[in-house]
C-alpha cells in the first residue's frame, strides 16, 4: 500500500480546489505566516501522504489506545497520524506516555513546524491549537477561553485545506460537538470522514453530531477503523475514473453512469446528469472505495440491489460548500453596498425579497438574514423582510428549518454576532426567532420547477459551482 500512496498524484489537490469552485476553510483565527506559509521541500509531489487526524474529548483516551491498538503494519508505514485530545491546560500532558504503550510508531509531542512523517503519531499539547499548514504543524495560541476552545474543529478544517483527498477525519469519544464542522469541510475536500459507533463511546455526543450531519462515511468501533481506512485509502488513491468532457458538443456518458443517472432519478426524482460530471465521478469514485469495489459496473449492481446506498449516494452528491459568511470579502460587499442600495430603493413597510436556490443547510440564508437585520437596526426606512431558501435535499431543508448548529461555527461568526442573533442551546447555537422569522425554506428544485419572481436579490453562491 505504502507504494499506491507515495505514487497517487498530487494533482487532485490542485485539481479539485479549482473544478469545485471552492475550497474548504482555512482556521480563522491562525496567524498570517501560518496562513501563508513559504513552499517548503517537505511536501514535494513524491512525498504527499495522507495524514489521518484524531479527534477526541471526555473518554478519548480509552477509544485512542483502541484505535492504536488496530494500527496495522502497513498502516503504519503509508500514514501519519496527528491526535487532537481536549487537554487540561494547566497541567502537563501524560497523552503521548499513555498511548505510546499502545504502538510501535514513534509518538512526538507537536512543536511548531514539525514536519507530520509517516509512521509518527504526533500529539497536541496543552494549552494550544494546532494546524497543518504545508506539511507543518503549526501551534497556535486559543483565542476562546477554556470549555469553548473548537480544537478539533480548528485541526479538521486545516487538514482538509493541506491533505484535501488525502486527509482523513475522525471522531471519537467526547462531549459536545467538537469536530462536527471541521468534519464537514474534510467531506467537501473529498477526503474521508469515520465516526466512533456510539455505543462503545464512553461520551457518545461527539460521534453523534458527526452522525447528525449524514456526511460520515463509516462507523466503527475505533480497534476496527485503521483497516478500513487502508482499504479505502489503497482503492481511493490508486484508481481514478475516467473523466468527462462534458464541455465537448455530443459528449456521451458511458453506459454505467448513465445506468447510475437513472436510478438516482427513479430513487429522487432529481436528474445529476446536468451536475459537473467530473465532481460527479470523483464522489462516486469515494463511495466505491468505501464499498471495496473495483469496477462502475459492480457499484451499479450494488445500487440495483441496495436502495441505502443509493440514498447515501444522493447525500454524497449533495454535499454543499458552505459556512456562516463563507469569503468575508463577499459578504462584506453584499453588507456595504448591495444591501443599503436595496434598502434605498423601499418605501415603509414595503417587502424585501430575497430568494437563496441551493441553500444547503440553511447558513447562506441566515447570514443574508443577519445582514438585513444589521441594516434594519440603521435604516431611516422600515422594510419587511422575505428571504426564501429551497434546496434538492430535503434532509438539509429539515436541518435549516432547526437552526441549530455546532459550536464550530464561532470560526465563521463574530462573538457580537453570535450573542446577538444566536441562543446556546446544550453546547449548540441556536439562531434566534427574530431572524428564523425572516426565512422559508421549501424542498425545490430550480431544474424543473418554477421559479420565485419578483426578487430584490437572487444569490446563488452554493447552486452555480456544481452545475455545467
Amino acid at each position: 500500500m505504502e507504494s499506491e500512496l507515495k505514487e497517487a498524484p498530487r494533482e487532485t489537490k490542485r485539481r479539485r480546489a479549482s473544478d469545485d469552485g471552492a475550497r474548504s476553510p482555512e482556521p480563522d483565527d491562525a496567524p498570517q505566516a501560518a496562513a501563508n506559509p513559504e513552499p517548503d521541500a517537505a511536501t514535494a509531489e513524491s512525498d504527499f501522504f495522507p495524514v489521518v487526524g484524531i479527534g477526541a474529548s471526555a473518554g478519548g483516551l480509552e477509544a485512542i489506545e483502541q484505535f492504536l491498538d488496530g494500527v496495522t503494519p502497513e498502516a503504519q508505514s503509508a500514514l501519519a497520524f496527528v491526535i487532537v485530545q481536549h487537554l487540561d491546560p494547566d497541567r502537563k500532558s501524560l497523552l503521548g506516555d499513555l498511548i505510546g504503550k499502545h504502538t510501535r510508531m514513534r509518538v512526538v509531542e507537536a512543536t511548531d513546524g514539525l514536519h507530520v512523517e509517516r509512521g509518527t503519531v504526533s500529539v497536541i499539547p496543552p494549552n494550544k491549537d494546532l494546524a497543518l499548514v504545508d506539511g507543518k504543524l503549526r501551534l497556535i495560541e486559543p483565542v476562546t477561553p477554556r470549555g469553548l476552545r473548537l480544537s478539533v474543529d480548528f485541526f479538521f478544517r486545516s487538514l482538509a485545506n493541506d491533505r484535501r483527498d488525502k486527509a482523513v477525519a475522525v471522531v471519537l469519544s467526547g462531549s459536545g460537538t467538537d469536530g462536527t464542522v471541521g468534519l464537514r469541510a474534510i467531506k467537501e475536500a473529498g477526503g474521508l470522514a469515520l465516526a466512533q459507533q456510539p455505543d462503545t463511546a464512553q461520551y457518545d455526543s461527539m460521534p453523534r453530531s458527526a452522525l447528525a450531519t449524514g456526511l460520515v462515511d463509516l462507523v466503527l468501533p475505533p480497534e476496527e477503523m485503521p483497516a478500513h481506512i487502508v482499504a479505502y485509502l489503497s482503492r481511493a488513491l490508486g484508481k481514478t475514473l475516467p473523466a468527462v468532457d462534458a464541455g465537448k458538443p455530443g459528449a456521451r456518458l458511458n453506459e454505467p453512469l448513465q445506468r447510475i443517472f437513472a436510478l438516482l432519478r427513479s430513487h429522487s426524482r432529481h436528474d445529476f446528469s446536468r451536475y459537473k460530471q467530473n465532481t460527479i465521478l470523483r464522489r462516486i469514485e469515494r463511495r466505491m472505495a468505501v464499498n471495496q469495489l473495483e469496477t462502475l459496473d459492480a457499484y451499479v449492481r450494488l445500487l440495483q440491489q441496495d436502495g441505502a446506498e443509493l440514498s447515501i449516494l444522493f447525500r454524497e452528491l449533495l454535499i454543499g460548500v458552505t459556512n456562516f459568511f463563507r469569503d468575508p470579502e463577499a459578504f462584506a460587499v453584499l453588507q456595504t453596498q448591495v444591501i443599503p442600495a436595496l434598502f434605498a430603493g423601499k418605501h415603509a413597510g414595503e417587502a424585501l425579497r430575497v430568494w437563496a436556490p441551493g441553500c444547503s443547510t440553511g447558513e447562506e440564508a441566515y447570514s443574508i438574514a443577519i445582514l438585513i437585520q444589521e441594516q434594519l437596526s440603521q435604516a431611516k426606512v422600515d422594510v419587511r423582510p422575505q428571504i426564501f431558501a429551497t434546496d434538492i435535499d430535503p434532509a438539509a431543508i429539515d436541518r435549516a428549518r432547526l437552526a441549530l448548529y455546532p459550536s464550530g461555527i464561532a470560526a465563521d461568526v463574530s462573538p457580537e454576532r453570535l450573542a446577538r442573533f444566536f441562543v446556546e442551546d446544550n453546547g449548540s447555537y441556536r439562531v434566534k426567532k427574530v431572524i428564523r422569522d425572516t426565512v422559508v425554506f421549501a424542498e425545490q428544485n430550480v431544474a424543473d420547477d418554477p421559479p420565485f419572481s419578483r426578487m430584490d436579490l437572487i444569490s446563488c453562491r452554493n447552486l452555480l459551482i456544481y452545475m455545467n
